[in-house]
């Protein structure tokens, strides 16, 4: 039968910019990637106009533990992203007994970049197949604004999974810190949902582009106009703040209830001592006894 009429607004349209004619890796574009358009807002495409524009930052200061040594357990479920994401990627993955379901043994990965099937298996020399890609490389990301941050920005950054896919290690090595501009996965097929990630990654983070860079992602998200921004984890997640144990506080010492308003020289007086006390033990002098909070209410100065 036929169904109600949507009566939805369609979704505003978004001018995207030519590519600019400089070189680019081959980018399986067409003919008319090139050619002025709109997109619609909220997908990749669109967002790209979103990213600022300007140079790259030099490398100076860069070093892998600036966003943190090695894989850390930002979520705090009990597994270091390294083991998070390969659970995630992998198909039929086993795990270690006795560490919590954290440490993955074996799994199969179809391998995004390539298309190819790589059974992982964890030990040496077999482990380093797979590898755990940043898709925004975390030297690229220094050059284009991490080093502005926070160090628990970039311990976040590094340990995001909306930045991180489970991929062939050779050619997660082959990848090196290039950006969409000087490398694209060999899989075509894979182009346009790995560029809308990275457009993902740094729209969240805020980090810039190079002009090249934002040219080679116009020209790969032309060819998939529709393509929507991934939504897994998105945007900085914010390493959780470690839990505060405050050492206990014994009580003082208990007063007894051998006082009476007439004890004090004030109602400030005898409104301190009320105040040190009763928490513990309740009004054990009963200096209130409407129990409104406020002490010995017939001396000078009681509100």
């Amino acid at each position: 039968g036929c169904g109600a009429p949507d009566l939805r607004p369609p979704a505003p349209a978004v001018s995207v910019p030519s590519p600019s004619p400089s070189p680019s890796p081959d980018d399986g574009a067409g003919a008319d990637a090139g050619a002025p358009g709109t997109a619609v807002a909220g997908t990749a495409l669109a967002a790209v106009v979103e990213l600022e524009v300007k140079g790259r930052a030099p490398r100076t200061g860069y070093d892998r533990d600036l966003f943190g040594h090695g894989w850390v357990d930002v979520d705090r479920n009990g597994c270091d992203t390294r083991n998070d994401v390969l659970a995630r990627d992998l198909a039929h993955p086993t795990v270690e007994p006795g560490t919590h379901g954290c440490v993955v043994l074996t799994g199969t990965l179809v391998d995004p970049f390539s298309g190819a099937t790589i059974e992982f298996v964890r030990g040496q020399g077999t482990s380093e197949l797979v590898q755990i890609d940043h898709v925004v490389a975390l030297s690229d990301a220094w050059q284009k604004g991490a080093q502005q941050w926070e160090a628990a920005t970039r311990v976040a950054f590094a340990n995001d999974p909306l930045n991180l896919l489970a991929v062939d290690g050779a050619l997660n090595q082959q990848k090196g810190d290039g950006d969409t501009a000087t490398w694209l996965p060999p899989d075509a097929g894979f182009r346009c949902a790995y560029v809308a990630r990275q457009v993902a990654v740094k729209r969240a983070y805020d980090l810039w582009v190079t002009q090249a860079e934002a040219d080679a992602m116009v020209r790969v998200l032309r060819t998939c106009p529709d393509e929507p921004l991934p939504t897994d984890a998105a945007g900085p997640v914010r390493p959780s703040a470690p839990a505060l144990v405050e050492p206990p506080v014994a009580p003082p010492a208990n007063p007894g209830d051998a006082v009476d308003c007439g004890d004090f020289a004030s109602w400030t007086q005898a409104q301190a001592w009320y105040d040190t006390y009763r928490p513990a033990y309740g009004d054990v002098a009963g200096l209130d006894g409407d129990d409104d909070g406020v002490a010995c209410e017939t001396l000078p100065g009681a509100p």
